[in-house]
């Protein structure tokens, strides 16, 4: 494994490769080679950086974190469509397309130059035997010297998932095991999954054909349009930020399936026949539903993958996660306009009804994670088993005591859990005990059971 950093280093330069080679394209075939290179890489990025943002968070603002990610991503579709618009005056140049393929270049320059002065992962770290430096990281992301109770009990608890497992590859995401790594696997792919064929990329990439086409506004007016609908796109995307910890991944997710359910049934009845007032009622809706998508599904399939899988194969199914996005990304980008050439009106409909049966399976299967470790959420599966499973662990997250409070504050200290007691019975089996309570507090100290210091990663 190269580390998150390393992979982001990597999957950045060869973004900028791609992109350099499109810019520069004189010919469909090149164009369409750069665009596989950039995508390579953008592969890299966006399997990685949730993760990494994930393992050096704390539980209780973890999700505040990746949700920026989220509205980040945003700010770059709006950024597109402003660069798209006043572009679109130089036409026919082709400097009216090359400029904007181009500009992802200083984008990805920036990531270039400033990752290598950002802290690797804790867990990835400890993962490789490399724990002075994890707890190094430890401390300096919450500010805290190595012999603090809550610095012990992190490091404690992912040193002892580490020791309950070897390192993972792809093929370990299918097996089912005490962890439950095909469940959990299915869990992140499903969740990017459902993503994509709620219909947000009807939108994205269509916004200014459907403003045009199928309400009937002029060509500026309906790219003016859909730059503006990024905007608000960008601007909606900042609740889930002020909302995710308090509300609960579960809970934005089914308000946002929920929500862009209603969005395309609305848009289904306002594109059913032609007239001004229809149109205006079709444009506000394509508005609303980016609202609710902002809001309970565009930041969450980032933040819930890195979440729900194990540390063992956290970098690999996330990996898997990922090329769900963007298979289904291409999927409902190319059915899109024969659905519409062919059903019309009634492509609404179809994703009406998908958006709508999101809700129950988020409901009945989707465990909620706000507040929890991510070594918490391993404690949550391995309390499961079987088929039954999949419905327990929904329940067992919602009644399992938690080990942070609301601020990060530590109110059940790891060496008190049984987790922590079974990993020291095995440890003892393993090297025998002296050695081996020894071996496992060295590189932290010994400190009091205490504490309530915002420190919960």
């Amino acid at each position: 494994m190269l580390g998150r950093k390393r992979t982001i280093f990597i999957g950045s330069c060869i973004m900028i490769v791609g992109a350099a080679i499109q810019a520069a394209s004189f010919s469909l075939g090149q164009l369409i080679a750069a665009r596989l290179i950039t995508g390579f890489g953008n592969g890299m990025n966006t399997s990685t950086v949730p993760t990494w943002q994930s393992e050096t968070s704390k539980a209780h603002r973890r999700g505040q974190m990746v949700m920026i990610e989220g509205s980040l991503i945003v700010f770059g579709v709006m950024l597109s469509y402003w660069i798209d618009l006043g572009f679109s005056f130089l036409e026919p140049s082709t400097i009216s397309w090359r400029f904007p393929i181009a500009f992802q270049i200083v984008l990805a320059i920036f990531i270039v130059v400033l990752i290598p002065g950002l802290p690797e992962s804790p867990r990835w770290l400890i993962l490789k035997g490399r724990d002075e430096e994890a707890v190094r990281v430890l401390c300096a992301l919450s500010e805290l010297p190595p012999e603090d109770p809550n610095i012990q009990a992190d490091y404690k608890a992912m040193k002892d998932v580490v020791f309950e497992m070897e390192k993972g590859s792809f093929s370990d995401c299918f097996k089912r095991n005490k962890s439950r790594n095909l469940h959990r696997t299915i869990l992140a792919y499903v969740n990017q999954m459902f993503q994509q064929i709620s219909g947000i990329n009807i939108i994205t990439y269509y916004a200014a054909t459907i403003f045009e086409n199928n309400i009937g506004l002029s060509g500026f007016l309906s790219r003016l349009l859909a730059a503006l609908n990024g905007t608000e796109y960008f601007i909606a995307s900042w609740v889930a930020i002020f909302t995710i910890e308090k509300f609960g991944r579960r809970g934005l997710m089914l308000f946002g399936a929920a929500g862009q359910a209603m969005s395309m049934a609305v848009l289904a009845g306002t594109t059913s026949h032609v007239s001004t007032a229809s149109g205006i009622a079709a444009a506000v809706f394509l508005f609303v539903f980016n609202s609710f998508f902002a809001i309970g599904w565009l930041g969450m399939t980032w933040l819930y993958p890195a979440e729900i899988t194990p540390l063992q194969i956290r970098a690999p199914a996330n990996a898997i996660s990922t090329t769900a996005n963007w298979i289904f990304n291409f999927m409902v980008v190319m059915v899109t306009p024969v659905a519409f050439a062919n059903i019309q009106w009634k492509t609404y409909v179809v994703f009406a009804c998908i958006n709508a049966a999101i809700v129950p399976c988020v409901y009945f299967f989707y465990p909620e994670t706000a507040g929890r470790s991510l070594e918490e959420m391993d404690e949550i599966f391995h309390d499961v088993s079987g088929a039954k499973g999949a419905f327990d662990v929904v329940h067992v997250a919602r009644t399992k005591p938690r080990r942070y409070g609301k601020k990060g504050e530590l109110l059940i200290n790891y060496d008190d859990t049984p987790e922590a007691q079974h990993a020291a019975r095995r440890r003892s089996s393993a090297v025998g005990a002296p050695d081996a309570e020894k071996a496992h507090a060295e590189h932290v100290g010994h400190g009091s059971n205490g504490g309530t210091n915002d420190s919960a990663v």
